[in-house]
């Protein structure tokens, strides 16, 4: 064992829980890890092939109050999907069914 690792250090991940700790208060009374349930996208879920530019209600959601795009780990959708509502709010905006922005 190196002195990096009898430290406490290489424990690998980023920081948070060792190797056989999963988050439980043990005998050292460590930090409790938030355990965050893996989203699923909404889209692969409900099997819809195409997301339409024309539909604002589908496309609300994604777009919070300032009217940013939100990005796939707030949102939950996955790649070949945020790419596709991408595209469709970036058309809805440009022929003002959306707002680029809000006042």
């Amino acid at each position: 064992m190196s002195d990096f690792e009898s430290r406490g250090g290489g424990g690998g991940g980023r920081g948070g829980a060792g190797k056989g700790d999963r988050g439980d208060k043990g005998k050292e009374g460590g930090r409790r890890t938030f355990f965050r349930r893996r989203r699923v996208c909404k889209f692969c879920v409900e099997k819809i092939d195409y997301i339409g530019y024309k539909d604002v209600k589908l496309l609300a959601p994604f777009i919070p109050e300032r009217g940013k795009i939100q990005p796939r780990r707030i949102s939950g959708v996955c790649a070949t999907h945020q790419r596709a509502l991408q595209t469709a709010i970036k058309r809805a905006r440009q022929i003002a069914l959306v707002p680029y922005v809000t006042d």
